[in-house]
């Protein structure tokens, strides 16, 4: 495991509940399951900078991967089972996408073609910048698998700046606008 490695997973594990989702979904046993973006990055930041573990995470994206039936009613039943899982607030906070759909709603919501997805974990390699692109699932052994196709680096740095593998997104300046309020520690790119 590398230093930064490390240093994201000792983290993850003193955030109470961004470790109830992830042990509450590894109870579910989703298909292909992480649990990635903001309930990622932001505990990190909130060590960084001295703020409490929660400080602006706004929901935990709960995604999985099932090709076997990409209509919305079979996604609703997960979503269902997903929320039925969970106590207030966490169950009002939990969002539950499959990405195996994704591609089937994302260019009509975001205006931009989105190319289906093979798994859950080529999902973060689509999001508009490189800290954010960070996935975590929590294994029966209790290790924490991550996922961070960019790396860790810019995530540690506090560095926000544009995927490089995908064209600049009309969100990328509202995202970086919301995390500046949030963190005005970050650094853009």
């Amino acid at each position: 495991m590398s230093d930064l490695a490390g240093r994201l997973e000792a983290i993850l594990r003193t955030t109470p509940n961004l470790m109830r989702v992830l042990s509450v979904a590894r109870d579910l046993d989703l298909p292909d399951w992480l649990v990635f973006s903001g309930a990622v990055y932001q505990p990190v930041w909130n060590h960084l900078t001295g703020r409490s573990p929660d400080y602006g995470v706004r929901d935990y994206d709960l995604a999985y991967f099932d090709a076997a039936d990409t209509s919305y009613e079979a996604e609703d039943l997960v979503i269902r089972r997903v929320v039925a899982a969970f106590e207030p607030p966490l169950r009002e906070m939990v969002e539950v996408r499959n990405q195996a759909r994704v591609h089937l709603w994302f260019e009509a919501h975001f205006g931009e073609p989105y190319t289906p997805l093979a798994n859950t974990a080529e999902a973060p390699s689509r999001f508009t910048a490189t800290a954010f692109a960070v996935g975590v699932r929590l294994e029966a052994s209790d290790a924490l698998t991550i996922v961070a196709p960019f790396g860790l680096e810019d995530l540690f740095a506090m560095r926000l700046r544009p995927n490089p593998t995908r064209p600049p997104s009309a969100g990328l300046q509202k995202t970086i606008d919301s995390a500046r309020r949030r963190w005005p520690e970050v650094v853009v790119e």
